[in-house]
């Protein structure tokens, strides 16, 4: 059975709120409570294995499995993304352009190997595999892009932000109003969501003297789980109630 949710409004949402709180909660393990770069991908990376592991054994789509995953692989990313391009030295441009080519590279390898890119059925495990490893480099991608943004092009948070909420627009005109490939426009929407979720978290943590809202990492973090899980358990609701429509018209 298929164990993808809906791309609807609802899944961009809680998608964004998702990198939001990775881009927080990531920052509160790495630097609020200073245990560095390398032991927090460590650790977040076992989270992202462990919550992989479950998902991988589920039979039917579980919101909260399916979130979890989303949730890990999105704050794993962002201590990844802050270990290669700070720890590492390889700043951000050089970090971006090595993630693009690593994302690009599964992409083309799960082409290949499934004829498809769908992401509204994947039945496969293999599918799964390519599928999650794909959304791992494409979080850790906009972690990297959304501090370039920030911080080397001179944008600024509040820049960074609009800038990639404009292209975001762009992703839905194009979808309601072009032929180009909905499986295409998602993939650039979910690396784009990103760096959105990225500069914004940002914007929420960071001190006022740097352009930010000086909510802090354990604030912001705390405000975004609570919406992730009102968002979670709505969309739960929402689909015992729409099963419970389906054997009703069965019967």
């Amino acid at each position: 059975m298929n164990k993808l949710p809906q791309i609807t409004i609802a899944f961009w949402i809680m998608k964004i709120c998702a990198t939001t709180l990775g881009e927080t909660a990531g920052d509160l393990l790495s630097m609020t409570l200073n245990i560095g770069y390398a032991i927090s991908s460590t650790i977040l990376l076992s989270v992202f294995l462990f919550t992989l592991v479950i998902q991988l054994k589920s039979k039917i789509f579980n919101p909260i499995k399916y979130w979890a995953v989303i949730l890990a692989t999105s704050t794993a990313g962002t201590t990844m993304s802050d270990f290669m391009d700070r720890t590492l030295g390889l700043g951000y441009a050089t970090g971006s352009l090595l993630l693009i080519t690593l994302l690009v590279t599964t992409l083309i390898i799960w082409k290949s190997k499934e004829k498809t890119l769908s992401v509204n059925h994947i039945n496969s495990f293999r599918g799964e595999i390519f599928y999650w490893t794909a959304i791992l480099f494409s979080n850790t991608l906009g972690t990297a892009l959304g501090d370039f943004l920030a911080d080397d092009s001179g944008l600024g948070f509040i820049g960074g932000a609009i800038l990639i909420g404009s292209l975001l627009i762009i992703i839905v005109l194009f979808y309601y109003f072009t032929n180009i490939s909905r499986i295409v426009l998602f993939w650039i929407a979910f690396v784009l969501t990103r760096p959105f979720g990225a500069t914004f978290g940002d914007l929420l943590t960071k001190p006022i003297e740097k352009g930010g809202l000086n909510f802090g990492t354990i604030g912001s973090s705390l405000i975004l789980f609570l919406i992730l899980i009102a968002l979670i358990f709505t969309s739960i609701i929402k689909l015992k109630s729409e099963n419970k429509t389906s054997v009703e018209n069965i019967l």
